[in-house]
């Protein structure tokens, strides 16, 4: 059986969209505002008109009242600049859709072993962006994250029927992101901030095709409507799949000129982030400024096995499924290497080859508990994380050292 992700959740939607059949969704918990209905069916969809402006106007945006909230993701100048002055553990969170239950209970495992740190570094991507202000703020926040990922179904996160940019809409997913991120919250997280720790949410600018990361640390301390509002959307925007789910516009002011960017799930341009990529590169002679790197994977590595049906959504889910590991295979290589260059120590999570509950379909509540169960007790154990990426599949297990000619070197 494939594992449900959002990725299918997209590919059942353009089935609907296609065809116009019924498609039988769970019940809503509650009536979307009316600018966020889906547009009667046949009917085409209506959305303003975008403010047109230039590449020039794009380099120069900044966010109203918050010049320091964000910086390219590329940039190795700009992303130098933003770390803490102190070095210290950095924390890597993975995107995964409801797989996210692995890392959620994984950190809180490992606080209930006593083994977690103040990591002066965290960043996420997509869902790890989602739990990554609960990381971020403490253990205090461990109950909060467990609820998020083991309480939440797919009509806490989407509602099929499309938006004009969208075949789901996410209007809960928003409704939930306000409920979680609590003024209280940023205040704890704009402490953390002004202590010298750095939390960093990763989004996609389609517009200007490159990585955004934004200092949200640095949004809460602004404080104020006006900052929760800007935390809130990034962290919907880093979840956005293109296609899937709606993009978010973030409103920014270039010479005295304001318009609105287009940002989407941070994962399209790497399924974790650790620095900007040419930092990372073989070649690159950068040291990691950290004492050692925790990356948490909200993925299984090894390949899943299915008859794939000849259905769109099917050949979907498991060609996006191959892609995503083989991206998420490289990225840990590369960051493997750079810590190991750096001198800093290389620990990595990801969910157990063994692990094969069973779904019964997106934002399942029972398949997130017992995944959510794997992660803690994996957080408890003595090794919760790995030393080196986990082998390639077909990787031989040993290679003799010193084979001898004409010897049986199997």
């Amino acid at each position: 059986m494939l594992r449900w992700t959002v990725f299918t959740c997209a590919a059942v939607a353009m089935i609907v969209a296609s065809s116009g059949a019924p498609f039988a969704r769970a019940q809503a918990k509650k009536t979307p505002q009316p600018e966020a209905a889906a547009p009667a069916a046949g009917e085409p969809s209506k959305l303003p008109a975008r403010t047109p402006f230039t590449a020039a106007a794009e380099a120069a945006a900044v966010i109203p009242g918050m010049p320091d909230a964000r910086f390219w993701g590329d940039s190795a100048a700009d992303f130098e600049k933003a770390l803490p002055s102190q070095p210290g553990p950095w924390l890597i969170l993975s995107t995964g859709g409801s797989d996210g239950a692995f890392g959620a209970g994984l950190l809180n495992g490992l606080s209930e072993s006593g083994k977690r740190p103040d990591y002066a570094v965290v960043t996420g991507v997509s869902t790890g962006a989602l739990m990554a202000p609960f990381a971020f703020a403490g253990q205090r926040y461990d109950a909060a994250m467990k609820a998020v990922y083991t309480q939440t179904s797919a009509a806490d996160i989407f509602e099929v029927g499309g938006t004009g940019e969208s075949f789901l809409n996410t209007w809960p997913l928003k409704d939930l992101i306000a409920k979680e991120i609590t003024p209280a919250l940023l205040d704890d997280i704009a402490a953390a901030y002004h202590s010298g720790r750095r939390l960093f949410i990763v989004t996609s600018d389609l517009d200007a095709g490159r990585p955004v990361v934004w200092n949200m640390g640095a949004i809460a301390a602004h404080g104020g409507d006006d900052a929760i509002k800007l935390f809130r959307s990034v962290l919907l925007a880093s979840g956005s799949i293109p296609g899937a789910f709606p993009p978010v516009l973030i409103g920014v002011e270039a010479n005295g000129k304001r318009f609105a960017e287009m940002h989407v799930d941070g994962g399209v341009g790497g399924q974790f982030y650790v620095a900007p990529p040419a930092l990372l590169e073989s070649t690159s002679d950068y040291k990691i400024p950290a004492t050692a790197l925790y990356i948490i994977i909200n993925s299984g590595l090894q390949p899943d096995f299915a008859v794939v049906e000849r259905m769109t959504p099917t050949i979907l889910s498991q060609s996006v499924s191959m892609a995503i590991k083989a991206d998420l295979r490289n990225l840990l290589d590369r960051a493997y290497v750079a810590a190991k260059h750096s001198g800093i120590g290389f620990n990595a999570a990801t969910i157990p080859p063994d692990f094969s509950a069973p779904s019964r379909g997106a934002f399942d509540p029972n398949y997130m508990k017992a995944l959510f169960n794997v992660g803690y007790n994996l957080g408890k154990s003595a090794t919760p994380f790995a030393s080196e990426p986990p082998p390639y599949p077909g990787a031989a297990a040993s290679v003799p050292s010193d084979p001898q000619p004409g010897g049986n070197n199997k």
